[in-house]
């Protein structure tokens, strides 16, 4: 069996045609290759560490299973991050539910996905974004961080178009107020 050493030089189609095949040295290499910016897309969807570390598990587990199918139509980073984006969801999916998402009036949605904040760490940001409930969470998230359209959204989450334009309104609404609480001012961009 071949060595997989994680390097700069590595070729990663060597590395995705060695998984294909099953090989636990390049399953390793690239997990070591994406675990930790992965990690960082599960927590954007989890309420703690543990919770974004079963996350990435089962996304890996998935992968390792599915990376036969992948084509190379994307980049190898895009297909994963997916794979983990659809792993969170899929596991908040029933959770989701437990919330009231009634569609509402979109006379107060406003569309805008760039909020500007001044000296404010990412990490307090994300720690704010996981204070929201759970929908409103996994909404923001879907599109403010990963680019996502509201009907993507509703696609994606079974929902319609309105309850996520609503769920993202009340969203941007607590996160003012929590940033406010926090001395920081929010302003919004062109």
């Amino acid at each position: 069996m071949k060595r997989y050493l994680l390097s700069q030089n590595m070729q990663e189609e060597e590395l995705i045609e060695a998984c294909k095949k099953g090989e636990r040295l390049a399953q390793r290499a690239l997990y070591a290759k994406y675990s930790s910016s992965m990690f960082a897309v599960a927590m954007r969807y989890a309420k703690s560490q543990p919770e974004a570390e079963d996350i990435l598990q089962d996304a890996f587990i998935k992968i390792f299973e599915k990376i036969s199918t992948f084509k190379g139509s994307s980049t190898l980073g895009a297909w994963i991050k997916r794979i983990v984006i659809n792993t969170a969801l899929n596991s908040e999916r029933s959770k989701l539910y437990m919330f009231p998402m009634s569609d509402v009036d979109d006379t107060n949605y406003f569309d805008d996905r760039n909020v500007m904040l001044s000296d404010f760490q990412f990490k307090d940001i994300l720690g704010m974004i996981q204070k929201l409930p759970r929908s409103s969470q996994i909404i923001f998230n879907l599109y403010v961080i990963e680019g996502y359209n509201h009907l993507e959204i509703a696609n994606e989450l079974g929902i319609s178009e309105g309850t996520s334009k609503s769920q993202l309104s009340r969203a941007k609404k607590m996160l003012r107020k929590l940033l406010t609480e926090n001395g920081q001012e929010v302003g919004y961009g062109a």
